[in-house]
């Protein structure tokens, strides 16, 4: 019954992130024709992520906040466990961004569509694409947008990690492009919604957002340290609310 519970309710999850894909396509597809007109996908994609989130059993809790003018561009940066950090994201962060993220996710069928139409794709194995990643994300800050990256690189095969070694492409961006980071921490996530099929429980999943860190005054001589910084105040701040 158990095996079954989880079979029923992943495949309800899938057809809920489906849905309303499906049902509003022609319009997604016409608001995906130009980067100018991301702002207007974006609210749509908070809509499909309070969505996604409420009508498979979850509830969100956004802990803590911040506030910036309009315009403002930061490097989101958080966690990484589950499907759901997509979903969390859009719904804790009301300014547009834009996601960097593995270019694999164009496989899921319907999401993937318009995460190639939306996402800055990254291949991990071509420099050629790190440059592209850098110029897209340029573009993107221009438009006053957020770039978000998860600085794991991925989702650890290893669940028993609570957070893995950082990558470098985050921090250099955000020294490059002068971008004060902000970070957030996904507790619950990986508890309620993991990668592995037969696990996951309905309930609250909370959201934190840590206090800006500015760029302005570093070099890259300093995104190691940076790196590190950011890393340990997400970790400490996991650690401290993992078991609440």
């Amino acid at each position: 019954m158990k095996k079954l519970f989880y079979i029923l309710w992943r495949s309800w999850f899938y057809i809920m992130m489906a849905l309303p894909l499906i049902i509003t396509f022609p319009i997604l597809l016409i608001a995906t024709a130009r980067s100018e007109w991301y702002p207007f996908f974006f609210r749509f994609a908070r809509f499909w992520a309070t969505w996604v989130i409420y009508t498979t059993g979850f509830i969100p809790f956004r802990k803590d906040g911040f506030f910036h003018e309009k315009g403002q561009s930061f490097m989101i940066v958080a966690n990484h466990t589950s499907m759901l950090d997509i979903m969390l994201m859009l719904y804790t962060i009301k300014n547009p961004f834009v996601f960097v993220g593995k270019k694999e996710l164009v496989k899921i069928p319907v999401f993937g569509f318009f995460y190639k139409r939306t996402c800055i794709l990254v291949d991990r194995n071509s420099p050629r694409s790190r440059k592209e990643v850098y110029d897209q994300c340029q573009e993107r800050i221009r438009q006053g947008l957020s770039i978000c990256i998860f600085p794991e690189g991925g989702v650890p095969d290893d669940e028993s990690i609570v957070l893995d070694e950082f990558k470098d492409g985050a921090f250099r961006m955000a020294i490059e492009h002068k971008l004060p980071i902000l970070p957030l921490v996904f507790p619950d996530n990986k508890k309620r919604f993991s990668y592995t099929f037969f696990s996951g429980s309905l309930g609250k999943i909370r959201s934190y957002v840590l206090p800006i860190i500015p760029t302005k005054e570093l070099q890259l001589e300093h995104k190691g340290t940076l790196k590190n910084e950011v890393r340990l105040k997400i970790l400490k701040k996991l650690e401290a609310t993992l078991s609440q």
